[in-house]
């Protein structure tokens, strides 16, 4: 929706990293690293393709956005601060009493979200009835929803996957976050999900694989997608590095949910801002 280039899309992205990351450090709790993974995809979305407005949050006809994966809330506030929703000073007050910016995202405290979630497995149901109330509304809005690769694991992702394709949703595109990582190790490790693209594919989505953290692939796979008018969802799955950006965060399972102490806080902002280079 927005003029914006792939330059500048990319340093977005550093910046949601950064903001991402001294949220969690500041309240000393939270998700670096699946916050990391995600933060190329939400700077292509909140920068360039979801037509939103963050003068009015609840505009009828807005794209909508569900984070299914929703333990990564800080890299969505990132967002929603730095595209105007919320006064960016106000950002760093995750998880303190009373505060918009709760460990899960809360759609009663804070605006520019759709939906609360956290409850892994179920992000998706939300988002295919937000796509069928459009189709049925004749709405042109589409609805995102990201994944994460562990949440995958669940039954209730393939029985609203079977739904979205009952109905022939394709105003639904969801991304899969693949970092194969979760809180206790691999994904292989702990379930495997095999061909997780091709999953999608029997299901009747039409599907792709892309790398996550390139910003061109990510713009060209969205305005490749979101165009065809083919009776399909659509799936898009992101290769992905956990904690992408900070090097002792990357392909760690430990970094799930740990704050950084104050050393490697620096760090971790020196890293990420020298990935600018």
């Amino acid at each position: 929706m927005n003029n914006i280039s792939i330059q500048e899309l990319k340093e977005k992205a550093i910046e949601l990293r950064k903001t991402a990351v001294t949220m969690i450090h500041k309240a000393q709790s939270g998700h670096p690293g699946g916050s990391l993974s995600a933060a190329d995809l939400m700077a292509a979305l909140y920068f360039k393709e979801m037509n939103v407005d963050p003068q009015n949050p609840n505009w009828e006809d807005r794209d909508r956005f569900v984070l299914s994966k929703g333990h990564v809330a800080p890299i969505q506030y990132s967002a929603l601060a730095l595209r105007g929703f919320v006064p960016y000073d106000t950002i760093y007050m995750l998880r303190e009493y009373g505060s918009p910016f709760q460990g899960h995202p809360d759609m009663k405290k804070c605006p520019g979200i759709d939906i609360s979630t956290g409850s892994l497995g179920q992000g998706l149901s939300c988002a295919v009835g937000m796509a069928i109330a459009g189709q049925r509304d004749e709405k042109d809005y589409r609805v995102f929803a990201l994944l994460g690769d562990g949440e995958c694991q669940e039954g209730q992702i393939w029985e609203a996957a079977q739904t979205a394709v009952k109905y022939e949703l394709d105003n639904l595109i969801v991304f899969v976050d693949y970092n194969k990582l979760q809180i206790d190790g691999t994904t292989d490790e702990i379930m495997p999900l095999q061909d997780i693209e091709k999953k999608f594919e029997v299901f009747g989505f039409e599907t792709r694989r892309i790398d996550g953290h390139s910003m061109e692939e990510i713009v060209e796979t969205i305005d490749e997608v979101k165009v065809l008018k083919n009776g399909k969802p659509k799936c898009v799955v992101l290769n992905t590095i956990k904690g992408k950006g900070v090097s002792y965060m990357e392909d760690v399972a430990d970094w799930h949910g740990v704050a950084p102490n104050d050393e490697e806080f620096k760090q971790a902002i020196a890293e990420i801002e020298g990935g600018l280079k």
